[in-house]
C-alpha cells in the first residue's frame, strides 16, 4: 500500500497517469487536495481546524476520467470513498433518498476499511484459535471408562507410552494438526457451532413514520437485546475455516475502537464524488414552478453538508468539516452559474476536462495498467490463448470509436468497449471449442475494418431509429 502521506503531488500525477490518460489538470488539483490534507494534519494547532478543503468542480462530457480520477485518488490515499449522483436526491419517496445518505454511506465504508485492517492484524491469532476449534470438531474430549488404564494398552516395549489421558489426547491432537496444516483434511465433514442474531429485520411502519437513522438503532438495539444462539452446521474444514475465521477474528476486535477511528479517518480523509451535479443545476430559468424548484431544493439541500455540518450515523456524528467533495458534471444543457451562488461558493476549484482525442484512445488501449487490450489478453489466457494486436489494428480501433463518438453520441472512453466487445466476441465465444490453444489470434487491421463494418453501418441508421 503507499504511503500517501510521502507522496508529493507530482508523485501522485504519476501514479494517476497509470491508470487514466491525460487530463493533466484535473489531476494536478486533485493531487494538490490529497497533499493539503496531510498538510493541514501537520498544521499549528490552533489553526488546524480553520483550515478547510478547497472542493473541486469538474466539468467534461461523460466518458473522459471524471469518477475514475476521484476513484483512484482515494486508492491512492487509502481513504473512505462514496459516489452519488445528484439527480437521485430529486426523487425521495420514489428511488431516491436523503442527501444524508452519503454520509453515512461514507460512515460505514470507512467502518468496514479499519475493520479489515483490524482483522489482518489479528489474523494469525485467529487462525489459532480455528485451528482448536476445528481439532474439538475432529476429537470430541476423551472420556475414561471404568477400570480403563494407559498402561494397560501398550503391547509394543520400543513405544513410549503416554502416561495419562491428558498426554495420549494431545498427541493424537498434535498428529492431526499436522494433518490440517497439511491440508490433508480440507475436505473432511465436521459439525460445528455458529453464532447468528434472531432479531428479525425492521421495515419502515408506514410512510414517514421513522427515519433511515432512527431504524438503524431500533436495528441494533434489538439486535443488542436478543440473544445470540448457535446454530449446529455440518461443513467440510475448509468451509468452516473461512466461517470461523471471520467470527474468531470478530471477538479479538474492539469495536468501540473501530468506531472511532473509522469516524475520525471519514472526517479527516473521506472522499466524496457527487455526479451528475448538472442535473440539479436550474437551466438557466429563472422563478417559476415545474422541476427546477425541486433541483433548487436538493441544491440547499446539499448546501449544509457542503458547508460543514454534523451527521448522525449508527457508528457515531460525523462533521462533515474537512470532507472533500468532488463535484462532476457534463454542463451540456446548464453551466456552472446556474448552481445556486452559496453551492458555486463551496467549489472554488474548477477544472475543465478534455474531449478525447483519437490519440487519447490509442493511449487508452496500450498504456494504463488496466488498458482494455491488457485486460482482453488476460482474458484469452485464462482459456490457454494469447491474443495479440497490431499496431495498425489498435489504430483502427481507436479511429472507428473515435468517429462513433463524432457522429452518434460521445460517451468518451465506454465507446472503446462497445467496439472491443464487437471486434472480439465471436472469438470469445468460439476459444473454449476450438484447437490447437498454442496458435495464438493475431488481430490485424484488415479483421477490425471487417469485424466493425456493420457497427459503422448500423451506426448510419441510428439517426432513423424512433
Amino acid at each position: 500500500m503507499l504511503d500517501s502521506k510521502k507522496l508529493t503531488p507530482s508523485q501522485i500525477v504519476e501514479e494517476l497517469d497509470k491508470y487514466i490518460v491525460g487530463q493533466k489538470e484535473a489531476k494536478r488539483n486533485v493531487a494538490i487536495a490529497l497533499r493539503n490534507r496531510w498538510r493541514r494534519m501537520n498544521a499549528n494547532a490552533e489553526i488546524k481546524d480553520e483550515i478547510i478543503p478547497n472542493n473541486i468542480l469538474m466539468i467534461g462530457a461523460t466518458g473522459v476520467g471524471k469518477t475514475e480520477i476521484a476513484r483512484r485518488l482515494a486508492k491512492i490515499a487509502d481513504a473512505p470513498f462514496v459516489k452519488v449522483e445528484a439527480s437521485k436526491f430529486t426523487e425521495v419517496g420514489y428511488v431516491g433518498r436523503d442527501v444524508e445518505g452519503m454520509i453515512r454511506d461514507l460512515a460505514e465504508q470507512s467502518v468496514n476499511m479499519v475493520k479489515t485492517r483490524k482483522k489482518e492484524e489479528v489474523k494469525e491469532k485467529a487462525a489459532q484459535a480455528v485451528e482448536e476449534i476445528i481439532l474439538d470438531a475432529l476429537i470430541p474430549p476423551m472420556r475414561k471408562p471404568a477400570g480403563f488404564s494407559v498402561a494397560a494398552t501398550g503391547n509394543n516395549e520400543n513405544e513410549e507410552m503416554p502416561k495419562s489421558d491428558e498426554e495420549l489426547n494431545e498427541r493424537t491432537r498434535n498428529i492431526f494438526r499436522e494433518k490440517i496444516r497439511n491440508g490433508e483434511l480440507e475436505d473432511r465433514k465436521i459439525e460445528i457451532d455458529i453464532k447468528h442474531n434472531q432479531a428479525p429485520g425492521v421495515g419502515m411502519i408506514g410512510a414517514g413514520v421513522m427515519d433511515e437513522v432512527s431504524m438503524m438503532n431500533l436495528q441494533e438495539m434489538i439486535n443488542g437485546m436478543m440473544p445470540k444462539k448457535p446454530k449446529k452446521r455440518k461443513l467440510t474444514v475448509a468451509e468452516a475455516r473461512k466461517v470461523l475465521l471471520e467470527e474468531e477474528a470478530a471477538k479479538l476486535i474492539d469495536m468501540d475502537e473501530v468506531k472511532e477511528e473509522a469516524i475520525r479517518k471519514a472526517e479527516d480523509a473521506g472522499i466524496i464524488f457527487i455526479d451528475e451535479i448538472d442535473k440539479i443545476a436550474s437551466g438557466g430559468k429563472k422563478g417559476g414552478g415545474g422541476p427546477d424548484v425541486s433541483r433548487e431544493g436538493v441544491q440547499r439541500d446539499l448546501l449544509p453538508i457542503v458547508e460543514g455540518s454534523t451527521v448522525n450515523t449508527k457508528h457515531g456524528v460525523i462533521n462533515t468539516d474537512h470532507i472533500l467533495f468532488i463535484a462532476a458534471g457534463a454542463f451540456h444543457v446548464s453551466k456552472p452559474s446556474d448552481l445556486i451562488p452559496e453551492l458555486q461558493g463551496r467549489f472554488p476549484i474548477r477544472v475543465e476536462l478534455n474531449s478525447l482525442t483519437k490519440d487519447d484512445f490509442v493511449r487508452i488501449l496500450k498504456e494504463p495498467k488496466n488498458a482494455l487490450t491488457k485486460q482482453y489478453r488476460a482474458i484469452f489466457e485464462a482459456e490457454d490463448f494469447e491474443i495479440t494486436f497490431d499496431e495498425d489494428a489498435i489504430d483502427e480501433i481507436a479511429q472507428t470509436a473515435f468517429e462513433i463518438n463524432l457522429e452518434v453520441e460521445n460517451i468518451g472512453a465506454r465507446r472503446l468497449h462497445t467496439v472491443m466487445s464487437r471486434l472480439l466476441n465471436e472469438f470469445l465465444f468460439n476459444v473454449p471449442d476450438k484447437a490447437p490453444k498454442n496458435q495464438p489470434i493475431k488481430i490485424t487491421k484488415a479483421m477490425v475494418k471487417e469485424k466493425l463494418n456493420g457497427l459503422i453501418k448500423n451506426k448510419d441508421l441510428n439517426e432513423y431509429i424512433l
